[in-house]
């Protein structure tokens, strides 16, 4: 008999089937890009779309054929509808709330080992995600806001993990309490992103960028990622579970369940 065979690690071609109904992907001489999308349009935000972002981490990270990962969406917003009938129905409890919450995060930061980067295209709601990328580059139109605290929630989503890491305890504080929108300008100047571009050289400046990091070593660019990211790995371990289960238990001791969608439907509002 012979030996145990290996096993097949992802391929490009299946995982880019698999999430093109919300995550469409293209990849170039091992640069992949993300867009997240519904229907080809703007995201429509939803556990599903929790569940196809954290599994495309996963995917993208096992793939060596990887080596910088590129994050945008559709235009006009960042993430800036949510799926009413889905908030109003979803059960509240530890797999929907609370480990999804959590995967969203960590799978970003502890699955894909690879340079990446966040190409912010228009306001939008759940900028984390971007904020947690090594780069952040936006367009002029981006908004930067946690309003969880103006509609009853306690801000513990990520949102503010990741502004008390990038603003610091005063301006983070004020952000939460106040639910401040901060546009481009101020984020460029307060170190949220690295780069304000026009809404056309979005994507071909992310593009740029990547092909820069791709001029080095793959070991050196996955190494270097290694040391970027760890004061975030170091930031989800310390807070983030305080975080999570303050927002769960601030929802379950305030808010009615039956209360949650009209909640939670301002967020367009908000984020436009």
């Amino acid at each position: 008999m012979g030996g145990p065979r290996s096993v097949a690690g992802p391929r490009f071609e299946d995982y880019r089937e698999k999430h093109q109904d919300r995550i469409a992907m293209e990849r170039r001489d091992g640069v992949i890009l993300l867009r997240m999308h519904t229907n080809g349009g703007p995201v429509v935000w939803g556990l599903e779309m929790h569940r196809a972002l954290s599994q495309a981490w996963q995917d993208v990270g096992n793939d060596p054929e990887n080596d910088v990962m590129i994050l945008t969406s559709t235009d006009p917003y960042w993430i800036g509808v949510v799926d009413e009938d889905e908030e109003k129905d979803l059960p509240f409890g530890y797999d929907t709330y609370y480990r999804e919450a959590t995967k969203l995060i960590e799978n970003l930061l502890f699955n894909v080992d690879i340079p990446t980067i966040a190409a912010i295209n228009g306001p939008g709601y759940h900028t984390e995600i971007a904020l947690l990328c090594d780069i952040t580059i936006c367009t002029e139109q981006a908004i930067f806001q946690d309003g969880h605290f103006l509609i009853g929630f306690v801000p513990g989503d990520g949102q503010l993990l990741t502004f008390q890491e990038l603003l610091g305890p005063k301006r983070s504080a004020y952000a939460a309490y106040t639910g401040q929108k901060i546009d481009a300008s101020t984020a460029l100047d307060w170190g949220l992103v690295n780069e304000v571009v026009s809404p056309d050289k979005l994507l071909d400046r992310a593009w740029e960028l990547a092909g820069m990091i791709m001029q080095q070593p793959r070991a050196t660019r996955c190494l270097t990622h290694h040391l970027l990211v760890r004061p975030w790995k170091q930031r989800l371990i310390n807070d983030f579970p305080m975080h999570i289960t303050h927002e769960g238990y601030g929802v379950y001791v305030s808010e009615p369940r039956h209360d949650l969608n009209r909640v939670r439907n301002t967020w367009k509002d908000e984020t436009s």
